[in-house]
């Protein structure tokens, strides 16, 4: 039989398309193997809750089940006394009926009252020849029974680490919740959701001061408005005395990265001073971002003082000349964000009232570590804008 010659660039195509199959089926698998995981801690925190409650048992019981688990199973980790204290209180946690309630609205679905009131509804009349196959006690019961289906499937989508870092740092199932929400969408490892956590994600995001309602399509408002954080944390700004020069550099290089992170998922860096051209003058814009979601242009404006309301005025002319020179039919209105060091909200609210752009006021937090004798020795903010610069030249 003849050997076949391959065409080189063919067969590479080809390897990369099965290299492709493969990584797949293994992610796919991997997920499968989480989601029995979870399931399997959600059904072993059900049954000790159960059992402690049915026959008065303290947390004894806890430490005799972790003794017989590993004898049992020497090759399988997760048994320890203090991980099945975590795994009872996993179940405890989301077993709750808020919780439920909470899973199901933010599912777009009804709460439970909600479904057994429409499905009550639906049901014959008194006076209706067809028959009464189910009460309201058993809708109930089977509305409940969708939430907590619904919960399971939401908590299974992430590893057993990230449950025990939400469990010991978050104590409101509804921020919780929050923080699995966003582990999901933005695939956070655990380092970046201990840090979101640690930063206070949940006070922040979708705080800013806006216009959006009036401005913006209801959808669009919506997923921009939760978008916008305030403050902003830019705690990274803590440096080494400015002696240490190269240290500075290398520092602000790598903060670049916390600065992106910071602002979020979807942010594509477009260009810092962007020039643009009205009449025969030309402006600049500090920060020029196009977001890929919301299918629009950002520009950002930082801000080293408290706000002022002619801020608003100007940001709302780069706006105009961004949709104007930059915008394409298929992009959405171009949205600004002011990032200041303090602002008054009534003064915010006043400002962007009657403008028609979009337009979102936030702070931003920096980090003072250093003694006072030091603080000298600290870059300003306006020197950090240089230096941020330059890094993006």
């Amino acid at each position: 039989m003849a050997l076949v010659q391959f065409n080189k660039e063919d067969y590479q195509q080809f390897l990369v398309q099965a290299k492709s199959i493969i990584r797949s089926a293994q992610a796919k698998a991997a997920l499968t193997v989480n989601a029995s995981l979870i399931l399997a801690n959600w059904e072993l925190g059900s049954l000790i809750s159960m059992k402690q409650k049915e026959y008065g048992w303290g947390s004894g019981v806890i430490d005799k089940l972790a003794k017989d688990l590993k004898t049992a199973f020497p090759e399988v980790a997760g048994f320890s006394r203090a991980n099945l204290f975590y795994i009872r209180k996993f179940y405890l946690f989301y077993s709750d009926k808020k919780v439920q309630q909470l899973v199901g609205h933010s599912s777009g679905l009804y709460q439970a009252d909600q479904i057994i009131q429409q499905t009550v509804r639906l049901l014959p009349s008194e006076n209706s020849d067809e028959p009464l196959v189910q009460n309201p006690a058993s809708l109930a019961k089977k509305a409940e029974n969708q939430l907590i289906i619904m919960v399971q499937q939401v908590v299974s989508q992430i590893p057993w680490g990230h449950h025990v870092l939400i469990l010991s740092k978050v104590k409101n199932p509804g921020q919780a919740l929050f923080y699995i929400q966003q582990t999901i969408e933005y695939n956070w490892s655990r380092s970046v959701l201990a840090m979101q956590i640690e930063q206070n994600l949940f006070a922040r995001q979708g705080k800013a001061i806006t216009n959006f309602k009036t401005t913006l399509p209801e959808k669009q408002a919506l997923i921009a408005q939760q978008m916008l954080k305030d403050p902003y944390n830019f705690g990274f700004l803590t440096l080494e005395p400015q002696t240490q020069e190269l240290e500075i550099e290398k520092q602000l290089t790598s903060h670049i990265t916390r600065f992106l992170l910071e602002l979020g998922k979807g942010f594509a860096f477009i260009g810092r001073q962007y020039p643009l051209e009205v009449g025969e003058k030309d402006y600049r814009l500090d920060l020029l971002f196009y977001h890929i979601r919301l299918r629009c242009f950002v520009v950002i404006d930082l801000k080293t003082g408290e706000f002022e309301p002619e801020f608003a005025g100007k940001m709302n002319f780069y706006l105009s000349a961004v949709d104007d020179q930059l915008k394409q039919n298929t992009d959405q209105s171009s949205i600004g964000i002011i990032l200041c060091k303090s602002k008054n909200r009534i003064e915010v609210e006043y400002a962007l009232r009657n403008m028609n752009k979009p337009i979102g006021v936030s702070e931003f937090t920096v980090t003072q570590a250093l003694p006072a004798e030091l603080k000298s020795n600290i870059p300003t903010v306006e020197e950090f804008e240089n230096e941020f610069n330059k890094d993006f030249e």
